[in-house]
């Protein structure tokens, strides 16, 4: 029986833990300080009820007791109780303790609790089989299970693995929960099935019913009935199907279907019954099948943009966590087509004239009178010329190149088109320019630094460049891989923004104190009176959009140091989000950055963490931040 709670173990005692916080997210496990006795009282509730949930099987009046104890940051102990107790039990409770944690994830229990209350168990491991001798297995089962039903992300098991000692029983339970359970074929329905399961039900029994569920729906018209069904079935780890098969239905039915459809999402989500892991995951299932549904609705392309955009209009769906939707199929562009031909022409020239002038309003203007249709395939083909033509010059053009293809802002789908093209022809190219491999790396790494494409796209492009080439020789493909491994060193992004010298602009002499420093002028000029779209151009002269955390993060505490009195900076903010200027990504990762560095703001601003805390739902309000953004730190 444990004394004290783990938060006040002796610093000896608790290094493994200390590490693995780390490792995870130090600053969301992190415990408040509280007394011995409040931890104590908290473990004798926890016991009481546990035992009554494995007397009952009632998860909502479990969920209640444990929501009205009011100590968030002791799941992890409930966790971890859930958990052991089971394991002395029959099948029947160890079911029981898997259903009850993912209904409880999210709505009760936060993600950093349940991920620290698992990392309890590992490390807890030895302990535990001196009564139960095979907790190593069960131990392994428990944890594939949490990561089948998406309340254990999958990197746990390397990261955990760093914060045990070598040959401990902890260490074993998470490889045998990779190599035993999660890696053999059909290990879902196995796993699902290890204790009995919900009725043993199958992949197909579930497709049945989630079809049957489906169609009733659409009949009938009644969400509450819909939800109810869905929710009893008790296979939360396979809702990204249900999500799949509704929107396609959706997609197939037309008419009035698709709105039922987003509506019957929406309130599944808002109740906690379809969570937010698995309608990510179905909607990129079917953003990657989305192709081959062309060939029955062959508007299912707009159609799914459609839906996306409503989803997350909504609020309940996170379009910038999704695959990129990609480039439509590309139709073969004939060659000896005269309108073709006629674009390539004055596509040399507007990029002949741009490297003499510099002039990228220029530029824009004379490709919107050209391609006034905004054809994909034009796109592609500026692409293509513009990245061929630098790769012939010297390392001013390549940088002036780079410079335009950020400032041109066209769909990442058409520039990757256009890497594409560049791939097809590079062996080819490569007759010409013995450096093509070299050049075509830095050009792709600076695609991701300038956040022109996604860095999923590249691994994207390297996987059908793969298919392309069995054998890996392609030059095209050794640059994709080259720019993946160069965008995964550390201090990358500076060093590629860099690499051909920053043009005629200066930029690459900065220094990165030199770039905090300028933002923090234009930051201060404005808040003293600027005109916003004039800061606007600013922020967007500065060629860094990697680095607009910094400008997220200097404006957040500058209106923090305030006290909210003055907010022009927050409106400043806002425009730039507007505008596109502030990827979510950067203001996602501006937000962090501030509330890792909140206890010391609190030095000068003592109620910093209770104004991050606003702020963080202010954001998410506006569509800023995701809904899952933890909510800074309490002060």
């Amino acid at each position: 029986m444990e004394s004290r709670p783990d938060d006040l173990v002796p610093p000896a005692m608790h290094k493994p833990a200390i590490q693995c916080a780390a490792a995870e997210d130090a600053s969301l496990l992190r415990s408040p300080t509280v007394s011995s006795e409040e931890f104590m009282q908290f473990k004798r509730k926890a016991t009481t009820i546990l035992e009554e949930y494995f007397s009952t099987d009632d998860v909502a009046a479990t969920a209640n007791e444990l929501r009205e104890l009011r100590v968030p940051c002791y799941h992890y102990y409930f966790v971890k109780k859930l958990v052991s107790v089971a394991m002395d039990r029959h099948d029947r409770e160890k079911e029981m303790a898997a259903v009850l944690l993912s209904s409880l994830y999210g709505d009760v229990i936060d993600r950093p609790q349940v991920y620290k209350g698992f990392g309890k168990l590992a490390e807890s491991c030895d302990d535990l089989s001196v009564d139960t001798p095979d907790a190593v297995d069960i131990l392994a089962v428990f944890v594939a299970r949490a990561i089948i039903d998406d309340i254990l992300p999958p990197a746990f098991l390397a990261k955990q693995l760093t914060c045990l000692p070598e040959g401990c029983k902890g260490a074993e339970v998470l490889h045998r929960a990779e190599k035993s359970y999660l890696s053999v074929p059909h290990h879902g329905e196995i796993i699902l099935q290890r204790w009995g399961g919900s009725k043993s039900i199958t992949v197909e029994e579930a497709k049945a019913k989630i079809a049957d569920i489906l169609e009733e729906y659409l009949a009938a018209g009644d969400i509450g009935e819909a939800c109810r069904c869905i929710r009893g079935l008790k296979i939360s780890f396979f809702h990204h199907d249900i999500v799949k098969r509704a929107l396609t239905l959706a997609m197939e039915r037309g008419g009035g279907a698709e709105g039922h459809i987003l509506d019957l999402l929406k309130s599944a989500s808002d109740e906690g019954i379809i969570n937010e892991s698995q309608i990510t995951k179905g909607f990129n299932r079917l953003i990657d099948s989305v192709d081959d549904l062309t060939l029955d609705v062959p508007n299912a392309r707009r159609l799914l943009k459609s839906m996306i955009l409503k989803a997350s209009s909504e609020g309940w769906l996170c379009a910038s966590s999704l695959k990129p939707l990609g480039p439509e199929p590309k139709k073969a562009v004939v060659e000896d087509d005269a309108a073709v031909r006629q674009f390539k022409a004055k596509t040399l020239s507007i990029i002949k004239e741009y490297f003499l002038t510099g002039d990228i309003i220029e530029v824009m203007s004379s490709l919107e009178a050209e391609n006034y249709a905004c054809s994909s395939s034009y796109n592609a083909i500026f692409v293509k010329k513009l990245i061929t033509s630098a790769m012939d010059r010297k390392s001013r053009e390549k940088e002036m190149a780079s410079v335009l293809l950020s400032s041109l802002g066209m769909p990442p789908e058409d520039v990757v088109s256009g890497f594409h093209l560049l791939i097809e022809s590079a062996e080819d190219a490569a007759l010409d320019n013995p450096a093509i491999v070299e050049d075509l790396t830095m050009f792709f790494a600076r695609s991701v630094v300038d956040e022109v494409i996604a860095p999923s796209n590249l691994e994207k492009m390297e996987e059908e460049a793969g298919r392309g080439k069995p054998g890996g020789s392609s030059t095209g493909l050794l640059a994709l891989r080259n720019a993946r491994a160069l965008l995964g060193a550390k201090l990358s992004a500076e060093r590629i923004l860099r690499c051909w010298g920053g043009g005629a602009t200066g930029k690459a002499g900065w220094e990165l104190d030199d770039v905090k420093d300028k933002i923090g002028r234009l930051l201060q000029e404005y808040d003293c009176g600027g005109d916003i779209r004039e800061a606007c151009q600013c922020i967007k002269e500065l060629g860094m959009p990697f680095f607009h955390h910094e400008v997220v993060k200097k404006a957040l505490v500058a209106i923090m140091e305030k006290r909210g009195k003055d907010e022009r900076l927050w409106g400043l903010l806002a425009e730039c989000y507007g505008r596109g200027l502030i990827t979510p990504n950067q203001m996602t990762k501006g937000f962090e950055r501030v509330a890792g560095c909140v206890d010391d703001l609190a030095l000068d601003v003592p109620d910093a963490g209770k104004q991050l805390c606003c702020y963080v739902e202010r954001a998410k309000k506006g569509g800023w931040l995701d809904a899952s953004f933890p909510n800074g730190v309490r002060s």
